[in-house]
């Protein structure tokens, strides 16, 4: 794992990242790899479809997989730079 990544508020409950639209290594999914979508908070399942505010919690990575297919998401610390 590597060293928390700092992050700054980009709005609208998304986070700036250096990795933001590169490949990634996700150490809580047993090492899978993606592509780094956002860091943002992820909506609980039980709120109504139509959200107007930002989620009252903790952001996200949204990774999709490489070859494409359904994002999943993760704790952002662990992810790192894939090699």
């Amino acid at each position: 794992m590597t060293t928390r990544t700092p992050m700054q508020p980009l709005g609208l409950g998304h986070w700036k990242h250096p990795l933001l639209g590169h490949r990634v290594i996700d150490h809580a999914h047993a090492d899978r790899i993606g592509i780094l979508r956002a860091i943002a908070p992820d909506a609980k399942a039980n709120t109504p479809s139509l959200n107007i505010g930002i989620p009252d919690t903790p952001p996200v990575a949204w990774l999709a997989p490489v070859t494409g297919g359904l994002e999943w998401t993760t704790d952002p610390d662990a992810i790192e730079a894939a090699g």
